[in-house]
């Protein structure tokens, strides 16, 4: 069955891509520390100012804390005001599983109806439902080195319509999949997947990348690929291709028709997902645009004279009445 919300956020994100040129675009801002990373992820059209700020700290569960958690911020350009401030933990596990299911709609061949999950932490459920939007998928495989992460996906996906398929090692969970999908939150350099695990026609989704120094691909595996990003400049900085020179394609060239997400049967695409704010934009302007119970609060404070901004910090003056004649 469709998620229609979720087919709406997927409509959402890709119409964005269509209009790349009117955002005003850079890669993300990012402060590192030994336990983790803080970034804010600015973007902008003409009419639209959105800003996240996201952690990845992946020691925090064993704190009870989650390893991402995020805010964000939509402001009207005419006046600068913001306009909303909203949660973006939850939402951004939906947007970056909207795009990974975008990215689904273009690249997997057309027969794809196997995935593989490699990693079932925060991400491997949202995963699931958001590429099984633009897919029949009918078999799950997967495979987490956290027995207790399995079986909390296990658990989650157990009424679905779907064959669930837990696996031993990651070679015994990609054998045979459609599509490949490696999310894990581990810092460092990993060689998840092989080449020898690779097969004609396979798509990889890559969505772990998300700071320098960490991919979670053998290096040798990129150069079989046809290769998507998001935005190019922030990919080389944190994404699978961080130390390759390789060629790549930016999802907007796709979304714009200007090429096939396919380039034939037997292609192995790849899509490097580090996530990219033009997608928290497009989020936050479909839940501004569906809000239902909202709470006002008024941020900014509202001055009698604008251009007097100390008079707001004073007393009220007091009024005084002329006392009744008697």
């Amino acid at each position: 069955m469709i998620d229609v919300a979720a087919y709406e956020r997927h409509q959402k994100i890709e119409a964005a891509y269509q209009r790349w040129d009117d955002f005003d675009k850079s890669p993300r801002h990012a402060t590192h520390f030994e336990h983790g990373v803080i970034e804010l992820m600015p973007v902008a059209d003409a009419t639209r100012y959105a800003c996240k700020y996201v952690n990845g700290h992946p020691g925090n569960p064993q704190q009870g804390r989650m390893t991402v958690a995020a805010l964000g911020i939509l402001s009207d350009v005419a006046s600068g005001y913001p306009v909303m401030v909203s949660e973006m933990t939850l939402l951004t596990a939906l947007r970056t599983a909207a795009t990974s299911a975008m990215v689904a709609r273009h690249c997997p061949r057309p027969d794809t109806h196997t995935l593989a999950l490699v990693g079932t932490g925060a991400q491997s459920e949202f995963q699931t439902l958001a590429i099984g939007n633009e897919r029949a998928l009918r078999q799950v495989r997967f495979y987490d080195i956290d027995q207790a992460a399995i079986a909390k996906y296990a658990h989650n996906m157990g009424e679905r319509n779907l064959e669930l398929v837990p696996c031993a090692s990651i070679a015994e969970a990609v054998d045979g999949a459609d599509l490949v999908t490696i999310a894990t939150a581990v810092k460092g350099r990993q060689s998840l997947l092989t080449p020898a695990m690779l097969r004609p026609g396979l798509h990889i989704n890559a969505v772990g990348g998300d700071c320098p120094g960490k991919i979670e691909l053998d290096p040798a595996v990129l150069p079989a690929c046809d290769i998507i990003v998001e935005y190019e400049p922030q990919t080389r900085i944190e994404g699978e291709i961080q130390d390759s020179g390789l060629s790549v394609t930016e999802f907007h060239e796709i979304a714009r028709g200007q090429r096939a997400g396919r380039l034939s049967t037997d292609a192995i695409t790849l899509f490097d997902s580090v996530g990219f704010a033009l997608e928290d934009h497009a989020a936050l302007n479909w839940l501004y645009a569906n809000l239902c119970d909202a709470i006002d609060v008024d941020l900014i404070p509202a001055a009698r004279d604008p251009l007097d901004l100390f008079a707001m910090l004073q007393p009220p003056t007091p009024t005084f009445r002329r006392a009744a004649s008697f």
